[in-house]
């Protein structure tokens, strides 16, 4: 019994081949019963069998094994169930026969609310409150529902049968095979699905209605939502329906299910999952209402929903085979989304905006305590903290970086090659690095090794001598620490136009380039060089200062593209934080996209000076209000351009900006913003269809309000309460609940996170009220610590609760908080956290760091005093 115990994975001496599952849940009495018939193929002689359970009684008397072969039935002498480790192991008194036959096991558990396994969601039904029961199963979740070899490596086929209340929709990931009504249950049956991984099995039993359509192969596809919200599933099913049309002709492979349902679960912890054949969401990322939801919303649908439909090629058809490769089902998912969305709707600039995603990628993985993009997992319980920015946003960075490298077209038909070999089977990273090989003739397992294998990215220094420009890459540190990685760098560059391109592979430390040699131009007569040309590098650059300057020019004159625009931006950030360029420059810098028009641009260099107000005030508060008039006479342009109410016939990426502009005015505290919002709401509070408040503004004037809120002028917070409670949409929820945390009063800000904590906010949406402003910071902290045991009962496990640690503690700005942070977390770490705590830590003394290099800049005030009010101070 012992071996088993602490083990990374089940052993292998026996091979599950199918599944019969029968679920009987009970909706009012939160729990459920079940038996499981496997095909087992017993491989190696053992008196064991040992297979995943947690949280479940087992009925020992149930418990058998049949051989096909023989009319002996095997009982066990001993069932024990090891919750620790997740495991059930039988134990008998002979030796199993080598070969196939039946284990039968019998079960009970509870319907939990804690959104995975077999859990209950709450939904109000004719002004009744009611359960209805869903699964969520990744990663190592199914094993709370039935036995089972609950690894993605252990496909099986899956015959499952429902006994649920005859009034109520009970779906799984197969079409419905037969149904039996008995008075008020009825038993409903489910064809046998094709061969795949635990992880992926769903049910869901409520009360739903749909919307349906079909693909023109004659896929049916539906979009499932609670009575009365039908309507918005619209959007998300004309997406569905074009979205597998194109997959099937990227991979060149037709969906494999005969059906496609898509459900929205109010109670949901991720933003989605792709189960085979039925795809669970969060409301949020689902439901397109036309009168109140934003256009952000509708792009986050389609991407949401683009994503999910991937991975049922990428991930459902062809699994990764451990937890380490995850990266190869969310990399892949995320990148080919926007491929996506992109076809769909080219007026979004959609590549453009990818570079968020980079640039996420590029924040965590400039940690020393990052990790690499294929992780080793010896427990599963480490497995929910790697859903993180490597494995999505770096994973999808560097797809990005190698298509590019290779092509469109030689990169899209070894996609269909390696879907085609391993269809229906498992496959690793090094299986997807061979098609691609094969496909390229190019050294893709050489090139890509050093950007999955270890953690981190370059930064490429240039620097300009004579006529030769000097490479030198080194490894890139928030900190300003220097590691000691060294990567194989795809290097483009442009020297005063985009005709004139060099690309070569940067394979050493160092390298000389003559520019005359390669481009015909001397390093003198550019008007500009730019490296990384429109960011599909996952690395950053830093320029000496000359070329820096020009750079700077460039962008004031509008010479270079959006996404390089961004990209100078971005790095020049990065390096100010990391202390290799001073917070004067990266300000001159800014002060060049006064003209800026892109939304994408404007989106970064508005979290850019979001950041940069927060760290002025901590370092030189003397300067706080010189510097946020600078900001705000950047933003004034694009706020006047683009007022409060939406113009007709104006694009989304319009749209999108002027939810960000405004309320980025709002909370850098601009008057006449705080004005505007004020006169709005008041008349939106009295008609919630007011055209003065379309959905796109919503957030800034609910932003702008809490800013004048206090303990002794609560009502704008009361009003807002108040269209929490009354409105029945996620997103407006939402909404709300992040524009409260914004109140710089520290007495609003603790009764904003006790309301996250109530029963009035469903417990996947408290994270949206965590990112409290800095005044609130050391009452987010005690608050935190004074309700720590409440918040791991309820987020335990599952990744939720590392938004708690990172979203208060990274904040802050001073080694003796670090210093505090770790002490309170040194006797309460679990492995579902640990990473999340000292990257948070690492975070503040970035921070603490950044604080003191930035109060030692001796020409800042005078700087700033430019910049806020020109020439003339």
């Amino acid at each position: 019994m012992e071996e088993f115990k602490g083990q990374p994975r089940l052993p292998k001496f026996a091979v599950p081949k199918r599944y019969d599952i029968r679920l009987k849940p009970d909706l009012s009495a939160c729990k459920f019963g079940g038996s499981v018939a496997i095909d087992l193929d017993i491989v190696d002689y053992t008196r064991f069998i040992v297979l995943n359970a947690v949280e479940l009684s087992i009925v020992n008397a149930s418990v058998s094994f049949s051989p096909r072969r023989s009319s002996k039935v095997f009982q066990p002498s001993k069932v024990e169930l090891i919750d620790e480790d997740g495991i059930l192991v039988l134990e008998f008194t002979e030796t199993l026969p080598i070969g196939v036959g039946v284990l039968a096991i019998g079960f009970e558990g509870i319907l939990n609310d804690r959104m995975k396994g077999f859990y209950r969601s709450t939904y109000v039904h004719d002004g009744e409150k009611k359960n209805m029961a869903v699964t969520q199963f990744e990663p190592v979740e199914a094993r709370r529902c039935f036995p089972c070899w609950d690894e993605p490596a252990c496909k099986a086929t899956f015959k499952i049968t429902l006994d649920v209340p005859s009034e109520l929709v009970a779906l799984s990931n197969m079409p419905v095979s037969e149904e039996k009504v008995h008075g008020a249950l009825k038993t409903v049956s489910y064809q046998e699905s094709p061969i795949m991984s635990t992880y992926l099995v769903a049910v869901v039993v409520g009360l739903f209605d749909y919307v349906e359509d079909h693909t023109s192969d004659g896929v049916k596809v539906r979009v499932y939502s609670q009575v009365g919200k039908v309507n918005q599933g619209k959007f998300a099913l004309h997406v569905a329906v074009k979205t597998l049309e194109l997959y099937k002709e990227y991979f060149a492979m037709p969906y494999p299910l005969p059906k496609l349902d898509m459900i929205a679960i109010p109670d949901f912890a991720a933003g989605a999952m792709e189960n085979y054949g039925l795809v669970t969401y969060r409301e949020t990322a689902l439901l397109y209402d036309d009168q109140h939801s934003a256009a952000a919303n509708k792009q986050r649908v389609a991407i949401v929903v683009t994503h999910e439909l991937a991975h049922q090629w990428f991930g459902n058809l062809v699994t990764m085979e451990w937890w380490t490769h995850l990266w190869l089902n969310e990399g892949f998912a995320t990148w080919i989304s926007y491929l996506a969305a992109d076809s769909l709707f080219p007026e979004w600039k959609i590549w453009t905006q990818f570079l968020a995603e980079t640039t996420e990628g590029l924040r965590l993985d400039g940690l020393q305590e990052s990790h690499p993009i294929e992780v080793d997992i010896n427990h599963a319980g480490e497995v929910d903290e790697i859903f993180d920015a490597i494995s999505y946003r770096k994973g999808a960075s560097v797809i990005r970086m190698l298509q590019s490298y290779l092509g469109a077209k030689p990169f899209q038909r070894s996609l269909a090659s390696y879907i085609k070999k391993h269809a229906y089977s498992n496959a690793k990273t090094e299986d997807l690095w061979t098609a691609l090989e094969e496909g390229s003739g190019e050294p893709v397992k050489k090139l890509m090794d050093s950007w999955t294998k270890q953690k981190g990215y370059p930064v490429v220094s240039v620097k300009a001598k004579d006529q030769k420009l000097k490479f030198e890459q080194s490894q890139f540190l928030s900190s300003g620490s220097s590691g000691d990685g060294q990567w194989i760098v795809p290097i483009t560059l442009c020297c005063g136009s985009y005709d004139k391109q060099k690309n070569f592979l940067l394979q050493t430390k160092s390298e000389t380039l003559d520019v005359e040699e390669s481009l015909g131009c001397s390093v003198a007569a550019c008007s500009w060089i730019k490296l990384n040309v429109d960011q599909t590098g996952f690395y950053r650059v830093k320029y000496d200062e000359d070329l820096a300057a020009k750079l700077r020019h460039a962008i004031e004159r509008q010479q270079l593209t959006a996404t390089d625009r961004f990209g100078i931006l971005d790095d020049s950030f990065a390096l100010c934080m990391a202390r290799q360029l001073p917070l004067t420059s990266l300000l001159a810098l800014m002060g060049a996209y006064t003209e800026e028009l892109d939304y994408t641009v404007l989106s970064n260099l508005i979290s850019t000076s979001s950041k940069v107000d927060r760290i002025v005030a901590d370092a030189r508060p003397e300067l706080a209000d010189n510097t946020r008039q600078f900001f705000i006479n950047l933003f004034r342009n694009s706020a006047e351009r683009l007022g409060w109410e939406s113009k007709k016939g104006e694009s989304h990426l319009d749209a999108l900006l002027r939810g960000e502009i405004l309320t980025a005015l709002a909370e850098l505290g601009d008057d006449q913003t705080l004005n505007e919002a004020s006169r709005r709401f008041r008349v939106y509070l009295d008609n919630r269809n007011t055209p003065l408040l379309p959905p796109d503004t919503r957030k800034a004037a609910y932003v702008a309000i809490m800013q004048k809120v206090s303990t002794s002028n609560r009502s704008g917070f009361q009003s807002l309460l108040r269209v929490y409670r009354e409105t029945d949409l996620s997103q407006e929820k939402t909404r709300i609940l992040s524009a409260l945390a914004s109140c710089p009063d520290n007495g609003i800000t603790l009764e904003v996170l006790n309301f996250l904590l109530s029963s009035e906010v469903r417990s996947q949406d408290a994270v949206f009220g965590l990112y409290v402003s800095r005044e609130g910071r050391e009452t987010a902290w005690k608050w935190l610590k004074d309700n720590w045991d409440h918040i791991e009962k309820t987020y335990g496990s599952g990744f939720l609760i590392t938004r708690f640690v990172s979203a208060v503690v990274s904040p802050f700005a001073s080694f003796e908080k670090a210093k505090e942070v770790e002490e309170f977390f040194a006797p309460r770490t679990k492995p579902s956290i640990a990473r999340t705590i000292k990257q948070s830590i690492e975070r503040v003394h970035i921070n603490a760091k950044w604080v003191q290099s930035i109060q030692n800049e001796e020409d800042l005030a005078d700087a700033v005093m430019e910049l806020a009010y020109g020439e003339e101070y």
